[in-house]
């Protein structure tokens, strides 16, 4: 009773020819041709425009990033010092933090970077000068104590202790510029309100 299924389906493929009607292959293309958008000129022009205008932003992109990562990178025989307002001329001699590991290189270039950014922006106000010679003394002791750690650095070589001393001495120096940094923009505001006031 089990027949084949692919005998049974061959002999009816043999025995009905399906037809299409007349023409019916130009009416499809015809309809086809009618579904589907023209190409007008001005589009092709304006899709070529858009095209070039693609590429020069990729290529644009593409150098940006390039140029830039390649400027973030620190030459490892480069030696990062932090401004002393009193000692400019003074740098550290032998190792320093940046010099154990690529990451203490990071965060010592981090640091260092953002505290002579806070240093190049404060302005001398004759105003504010008690305040930024507190703040500057202080940097000053923090700034000696970090020339001694970094000098027990190289006495005693690398250990956890010191590398965390001074990776915190870096943090207090700048959390202490931008302590400053705030009380002199709350001492300007104080002083342009007080005016207005004054005015009104």
């Amino acid at each position: 009773m089990a027949r084949d299924l692919r005998k049974l389906f061959e002999k009816e493929r043999k025995e009905k020819r399906f037809k299409m009607k007349e023409g019916h292959e130009d009416r499809f293309f015809a309809k086809l041709e009618d579904e589907l958008p023209k190409d007008s000129p001005e589009k092709s022009v304006f899709s070529l425009w858009m095209q070039i205008a693609a590429s020069v932003v990729v290529a644009v992109g593409l150098s940006f990033y390039y140029f830039s990562s390649d400027e973030g990178t620190v030459d490892p025989d480069e030696k990062i010092t932090v401004v002393d307002r009193n000692n400019p001329g003074k740098k550290a001699q032998g190792i320093s933090l940046g010099d154990l590991s690529p990451d203490l290189k990071k965060i010592e270039t981090y640091y260092t970077t953002n505290i002579n950014l806070q240093l190049s922006e404060l302005a001398d106000d004759p105003g504010n000068k008690e305040l930024v010679d507190s703040y500057m003394e202080r940097l000053a002791e923090l700034n000696k104590e970090y020339q001694r750690l970094n000098q027990e650095l190289n006495e005693l070589g690398p250990n956890d202790q010191t590398i965390s001393a001074l990776i915190n001495n870096l943090q207090l120096r700048l959390q202490l510029l931008q302590k400053l940094k705030s009380k002199l923009n709350q001492l300007k505001s104080s002083k342009n309100e007080q005016e207005s006031s004054n005015i009104v």
